[in-house]
């Protein structure tokens, strides 16, 4: 909104009556208190005392008094304090004198007689142990074994089948450089290569200690009968025990 000649010469005819400037807002309308004493104060208009006097005693002296009628119209009556009652003191009541009752001399404690047992009960736990029947064992059948056979035809031994491993041979003196009788038509570690069996049979050390030296079977390093004793059928996943952990943190089974 602008302001016209006609709205200025309004604002000054009613501030020079001594109306409020919010008196002057309404009149003219689309203004506010604020831009009515903002405009008066640029067309340098007749200042007007304020109000509000805080250095006037008079009225200290009103709001002074005003607090202290409001204060004393909510303070509670005073109420009058109760007379005293005096209650009598209740009478002790009468203490009966103590009774002591007279020692009885103790009557002695016979020891009950005990009972002997009868011998006989030996005799007869003897008998009902011979009488009573023996239970027999119950016969289980027979169960089936599976086989698994392998390539080439060779069988794999069962988990149940596994060999105890062969006790170690006393130290002996080492094998001569020159071949003995014992080692005749015999494979020696020399002669080991891809196409025979290298099933060790015996013990190091001994004079007689060779391999098999028969054809292999094809993908294995021993022959056929031999891989029947070194595979065996794996259990299935479900029924195979965890393996022991290794001493000093060695890796946990998965």
């Amino acid at each position: 909104m602008s302001w016209t000649d006609e709205r200025i010469a309004t604002l000054k005819t009613m501030w020079e009556a001594g109306q409020t400037a919010s008196q002057i807002a309404e009149a003219l309308g689309g203004v506010s208190r604020n831009a009515v004493i903002g405009k008066a104060h640029r067309l340098e208009l007749q200042a007007r005392p304020s109000p509000v006097k805080p250095n006037d005693p008079e009225a200290k002296a009103a709001a002074a008094a005003e607090a202290t009628a409001s204060a004393a119209a909510m303070a509670p009556e005073p109420v009058a304090a109760p007379e005293p009652v005096e209650v009598e003191a209740p009478k002790p009541a009468p203490v009966a004198p103590p009774v002591v009752a007279e020692a009885k001399p103790a009557t002695p404690v016979e020891p009950e007689p005990v009972a002997e047992e009868p011998e006989d009960d030996e005799d007869e736990d003897e008998d009902e142990d011979e009488a009573a029947p023996a239970v027999a064992a119950p016969v289980r059948a027979p169960q089936p074994i599976l086989r698994s056979v392998g390539p080439g035809g060779f069988l794999r031994q069962a988990p149940g089948e596994q060999q105890p491993p062969s006790t170690p041979a006393p130290p002996r003196r080492l094998v001569p450089a020159k071949p003995s009788a014992e080692m005749a038509n015999k494979t020696s570690l020399l002669e080991l290569n891809d196409r025979i069996c290298k099933w060790p049979l015996g013990h190091p050390g001994e004079p007689d200690f060779h391999f098999c030296g028969k054809a292999v079977n094809p993908g294995f390093p021993y022959c056929v009968d031999h891989c029947g004793h070194a595979y065996q059928a794996q259990l299935p996943r479900r029924d195979r025990r965890p393996t022991p952990p290794l001493p000093f943190g060695g890796p946990r089974p998965r």
